[in-house]
């Protein structure tokens, strides 16, 4: 078996996931997006201390399309960052638990 780093954060993202996870107001979703075959690319404290466990998938999430289909409580809002220099996401938030369950910006 030869090493192959990316398949390596790959695993590593998936068990940190499966050991911890998201809030259950943002669990529909991330458990929607693994059963449709996308990966977990990363998975942690995003980029600040108000953030608590997001979770990175390695397509786009048709945020639309999953509000309107997936139970989602109020606290959860649509999210959608198109940055320049820092990597563009688009996901949801919990406003209550500060979880994230990202994608990629179509």
């Amino acid at each position: 078996m030869s090493f192959d780093p990316e398949r390596d954060l790959h695993a590593k993202a998936e068990a940190a996931y499966l050991s911890v996870g998201v809030c259950p107001h943002l669990r529909p979703v991330a458990e929607f997006l693994r059963q449709q075959g996308m990966r977990i690319t990363s998975f942690g404290q995003a980029w600040s201390r108000n953030c608590r466990n997001w979770v990175y998938f390695d397509g786009v999430i048709d945020v639309d399309s999953l509000r309107r289909s997936l139970s989602l409580g109020e606290c959860v809002s649509i999210h959608r960052h198109r940055g320049t220099h820092d990597g563009s996401e688009q996901g949801f938030v919990c406003g209550l638990c500060n979880d994230g369950v990202m994608g990629r910006i179509p």
